[in-house]
């Protein structure tokens, strides 16, 4: 397996800022795959949202190839755009060039992009400028932000683009589909080299968060962890902490672990980490309690 050191792979490529982002779980994410004693043939992500993970695995080399799914036609068109060299160059450099400004945004946003690249630029705008990123359909923009400097307050373009030349390195071993992540599963459960990382931009309960969070925001959560039950690979589940998930965990008889984080808003919640086996996490983290940002 890679020597690469744990610190190394918490830093991450991802272009977007989400709600329930994942760069908490990257320690975690990195102890599981060096848990085994060879390196993972395939790393999947059906549900990639940010793809933190996915781009953390491939620049850290914890994968030979890693497969990328995600619904959300807007987020595809991103990672399609990314992933293209010549695509990509356009977005980094419309990125750089942008002016940004409410004046701006609004233009920008009455227009209905003809091309995909296009539909990329206008989706990292929107996830910039947006309350806690937010692209679910009537989600609002940021007032005052940070410090009071508005939609200011989350753009830097010299990072996006210097993230977007780290993903251009690593994207031979990367493949992304747009698609249905669990139709995803269902094709590739037979395969004992696949592992799966699988985090459901959806809640389980009835609370009815998701809807407000994101556009595609129905799941069957059930039939989900029946798929995942029947796979052959390995695979780390991650979802927040509730009964509702609790009450599938004991029907299907895996494992879970809570670790404490804290919010966008500073505030303490529990997540859940979920495999058949966790023996990894309590060599690696014990009977500790761990609180992450």
């Amino acid at each position: 397996m890679t020597t690469t050191s744990a610190s190394d792979a918490f830093r991450t490529p991802s272009l977007f800022r989400y709600p329930g982002g994942k760069t908490w779980l990257l320690p975690y994410l990195w102890c599981w795959l060096e848990s085994f004693s060879e390196k993972p043939s395939l790393f999947f992500e059906p549900f990639a949202g940010g793809a933190v993970a996915s781009l953390t695995v491939a620049e850290q080399d914890l994968a030979r190839r890693i497969l990328m799914v995600e619904l959300d036609p807007d987020v595809a068109s991103v990672w399609k755009t990314v992933l293209n060299s010549q695509n990509s160059q356009w977005l980094a450099e419309r990125i750089s060039s942008f002016c940004m400004s409410r004046e701006n945004v609004d233009a920008l946003l009455a227009v209905e992009p003809t091309y995909e690249w296009q539909i990329a630029f206008r989706t990292i705008v929107r996830n910039r400028v947006n309350r806690g990123g937010i692209l679910a359909p009537g989600a609002g923009m940021i007032n005052e932000g940070e410090r009071s400097k508005g939609l200011m307050s989350r753009w830097y373009p010299q990072t996006l683009v210097k993230r977007i030349a780290r993903i251009q390195k690593v994207r031979q071993r990367i493949k992304f589909v747009e698609g249905d992540g669990l139709r995803w599963i269902r094709r590739l459960k037979n395969q004992s080299e696949v592992y799966y990382f699988i985090d459901p931009p959806y809640t389980a309960s009835d609370t009815k968060v998701g809807a407000r969070l994101y556009r595609f925001s129905e799941l069957n959560h059930h039939a989900l962890w029946t798929q995942v039950a029947e796979t052959k690979g390995q695979f780390l589940m991650t979802y927040d902490d509730r009964v509702e998930v609790r009450d599938l965990i004991a029907e299907f008889g895996f494992e879970s672990r809570s670790v404490l984080m804290k919010n966008t808003h500073h505030m303490r919640k529990s997540e859940l980490l979920i495999a058949r086996n966790l023996t990894w996490f309590d060599s690696a983290f014990g009977e500790q309690e761990i609180v992450l940002n």
